[in-house]
């Protein structure tokens, strides 16, 4: 059987409608501009988030990279989530190439940044301090949407304090098919916006960065210093149109199958999930068993899960409703039989 990868929705593999496009695609030097495949997925970004322009990246991290360092210098200052992607998960980059100074905060429980403790944060202008520069939220959020009332008044909180905004938007068309909206009434509160294409989107590899012209012209020179200039790469932004032409409005599907798994795994004895606290595609799980002995458990009948001592799942594209049902089913064995005892 294929196997049901439950780890990310980075895993997914490109389809045979998105590998025809990427066969097909028009190629040029994008290091020159010159690749119009490249050119046509940076325009329909920018016009899909109401932006003056994209900038199309390697990946989620490069193109919050280059972000932060389009918006802040050398002893700057961005205010962050603890357990932000932007601070926690990629590599310290900020601080490492672009000598920027990480202040972070702990996330309240609906994924947002206590505008008071911010307020807190932002340093004095004294030469003591670090320049309190940049303000960077994350959409979602262990798979939290911020509401949109919450953006509104973060964007005025900014504006009022002398802060740029920017969103790192890895599942921004999450959080917008939850809520019904346009994609556009997210991504007005903010500076820029980094986008996953090779997330839920299911595009093989790839981010853009969106925003004004000026911003995004300094994110390309950054892009080319930190070796992401790219030749012929309209064969990878081939995909990257498939996935925003194709890919957005099923993303619904991928909530309702995490929503169908966790009232599954609600029923299970010795699982303790909160259905309700799952709103898009990803869901968090406490789990009492032996955490190692469930993974091999799973794995001899197909499913793939991370071990990282508690449970975290991300459905996608690629699991259907039926690999759903076979997974609360494979759960419920696994709880039925001795091997989920501790000890």
């Amino acid at each position: 059987m294929t196997p049901i990868d439950l780890r990310s929705d980075t895993v997914t593999k490109p389809s045979a409608e998105m590998r025809r496009a990427m066969m097909d695609a028009e190629v040029g030097d994008d290091v020159y501009g010159e690749d119009p495949t490249v050119n046509r997925l940076e325009s329909l970004a920018a016009d899909m988030l109401g932006t003056g322009a994209a900038l199309f990246c390697t990946s989620g991290t490069q193109s919050n990279l280059l972000a932060l360092m389009a918006h802040c210098e050398r002893g700057d200052e961005y205010i962050v989530g603890q357990y932000a992607h932007t601070y926690r998960y990629e590599g310290g980059g900020a601080a490492v190439l672009g000598s920027i100074q990480p202040q972070p905060l702990d996330f309240e429980e609906d994924g947002t940044l206590d505008l008071e403790k911010v307020s807190g944060a932002i340093k004095p202008d004294d030469p003591h301090y670090a320049r309190t520069r940049l303000l960077c939220l994350e959409n979602t959020h262990r798979g939290k949407v911020l509401p949109l009332s919450y953006l509104k008044e973060a964007k005025a909180f900014a504006d009022d304090k002398g802060l740029l905004m920017h969103l790192d938007g890895a599942r921004l068309f999450n959080a917008a098919v939850k809520q019904g909206v346009d994609v556009r009434d997210i991504t007005r509160n903010f500076d820029t916006i980094s986008c996953c294409l090779s997330k839920g989107l299911g595009a093989p590899v790839g981010s853009v960065l969106c925003g004004p012209e000026a911003r995004i012209n300094k994110a390309r020179r950054w892009r080319k210093l930190l070796g992401g200039g790219m030749r012929q790469a309209g064969i990878l932004a081939a995909a990257g149109i498939y996935a925003l032409t194709h890919h957005i409005q099923r993303l619904k599907e991928d909530h309702e199958n995490a929503m169908a798994l966790a009232k599954g795994l609600a029923s299970i004895d010795g699982i303790e999930i909160n259905p309700q606290s799952v709103q898009t595609n990803i869901l968090f799980a406490d789990i009492k068993a032996d955490m190692n002995r469930l993974c091999r458990f799973l794995k001899e009948r197909g499913i793939i899960i991370d071990n990282a001592g508690h449970l975290r799942m991300v459905t996608h594209l690629d699991i259907s409703a039926e690999d759903v049902e076979y997974t609360i089913q494979s759960f419920r064995r696994f709880f039925t039989s001795d091997l989920s005892v501790t000890g």
